[in-house]
């Protein structure tokens, strides 16, 4: 696989306790992040959150149809592709996720997780 040149340019810093942007559909937080030529997330879901319940009336497609690449800081989230392909994700877990599919947040706990990839598009409204 081959290698995509990164280059940052400009030493930067800014806080998620101070986003640019908040989404907050149902049971959801995203607290967006902009830094030059780069868009972060941090992506808050309570106990119950299901993508299919929570964001879909927001986006209006039939399954989440954003990619993601992200790090789970805490709790799990169980995610099914369309095709039934089914992964749980736990804290401390580096992922990638295509378009195509719902995912839950597991048990009592919330889910939190950085983005580094879907940010800029994930719970926009339709």
């Amino acid at each position: 696989m081959a290698e995509v040149a990164m280059n940052v340019t400009k030493l930067e810093s800014k806080s998620h306790n101070n986003p640019d942007e908040v989404r907050a559909p149902a049971k959801t937080r995203v607290e967006i992040v902009r830094l030059p030529g780069y868009t972060l997330g941090r992506m808050n879901m309570q106990p119950g959150w299901k993508w299919s319940e929570c964001v879909k009336p927001v986006v209006k497609t039939d399954s989440c149809q954003v990619s993601h690449v992200g790090y789970v800081v805490s709790g799990s989230i169980t995610v099914r592709m369309t095709d039934g392909t089914q992964k749980t994700l736990e804290a401390g877990t580096s992922y990638t996720i295509p378009p195509g599919h719902d995912a839950w947040v597991e048990g009592n706990q919330p889910f939190q997780c950085i983005e580094v990839l879907s940010a800029e598009q994930y719970a926009k409204p339709a």
